[in-house]
């Protein structure tokens, strides 16, 4: 009687996740193009850190064993050059663009899983990243084809498929994370250990930060908390395949975000490319049938 409305729960929470994320890489294009995207990536990140972990050690946790450090460590250290290389990403291209680009993350980490993982890559995965890359093509040449392709397009292009790779990645590191610890331990450790490893490049990056950066750095940390725990939350209750789909609202975030914050245009073949990658995500997520007993 009452699970539908317990299997809605995980959906909603992801969503509320997904936007607050949203907003927050508008607060962090922001801080970025201010202060230089390796010293906002850093700054936000010890700043969650600062904000989540009074919260955690005040309930008393344990210490996480050596198997869970291990997946608090992994995902710490990708989280961090996806982090880096998105934002870098950002300062360069729009962001309903840079979301869009993204969303090829689901599709690589379908050969991520075969690799790793050993799974068997069906006919509709298959054409689920024809579609990927279809649309990655209509965005890049829209790029190409509106005479907007500079160095700085294809720095920002690069360096978010660099960001797609590893966020594909971590697509398989927080399902297993999220099963063996809390969500406020988890953001404890996803912002604590992802600035840990970015301090250092800080002898080569870093820049001091000017007081027009601050705000904006202050609202990223506290949004990626929140974002944090809330699809923590929802990945530990649900499938990821079942939650892959909140993913995409991202680009309709990015989209109002992008005008507010910048006054972004959303151009057509973003839009086109965007409709052909979600529906080689949608394709991708899909359940299969079972297969039936005594059927080759």
């Amino acid at each position: 009687m009452h699970e539908p409305r317990h299997t809605l729960l995980p959906f909603a929470a992801a969503l509320m996740g997904v936007g607050f994320l949203s907003l927050m890489d508008a607060f962090m294009k922001e801080a970025a193009l201010v202060a230089g995207a390796y010293t906002a990536t850093l700054l936000r990140a010890f700043i969650g850190a600062a904000i989540v972990a009074p919260v955690w050690l005040t309930r008393g946790p344990r210490i996480p064993s050596r198997a869970v450090m291990k997946l608090h460590v992994e995902r710490g250290i990708v989280s961090a050059f996806m982090a880096l290389t998105f934002f870098y990403a950002i300062t360069k291209l729009a962001l309903a663009e840079a979301i869009a680009l993204s969303f090829i993350a689901p599709l690589i980490a379908l050969y991520l899983a075969r690799v790793l993982l050993g799974e068997t890559i069906s006919r509709a995965a298959t054409l689920a990243s024809l579609l990927g890359f279809a649309g990655t093509l209509v965005i890049v040449s829209g790029r190409i084809g509106g005479g907007t392709f500079d160095t700085d397009a294809a720095l920002g292009m690069a360096s978010l498929f660099v960001s797609a790779l590893l966020y594909a990645y971590n697509f398989i590191v927080i399902r297993r994370q999220a099963q063996v610890a809390g969500p406020m331990e988890i953001a404890t450790f996803h912002s604590g250990i992802g600035g840990l490893v970015l301090l250092t490049l800080a002898p080569f990056l870093w820049q001091p930060p000017s007081g027009g950066a601050w705000l904006p750095l202050l609202a990223a940390g506290a949004l990626t908390v929140a974002g944090s725990l809330s699809i923590a939350w929802a990945y530990a209750r649900a499938e990821a395949s079942a939650l892959v789909a909140t993913e995409y609202s991202g680009f309709v975030w990015a989209a109002i975000f992008g005008w507010a914050f910048f006054r972004e245009p959303v151009t057509t073949p973003t839009l086109a490319g965007t409709a052909l990658i979600v529906a080689g995500c949608w394709l991708a997520a899909r359940p299969r049938p079972p297969v039936l007993a005594g059927t080759n």
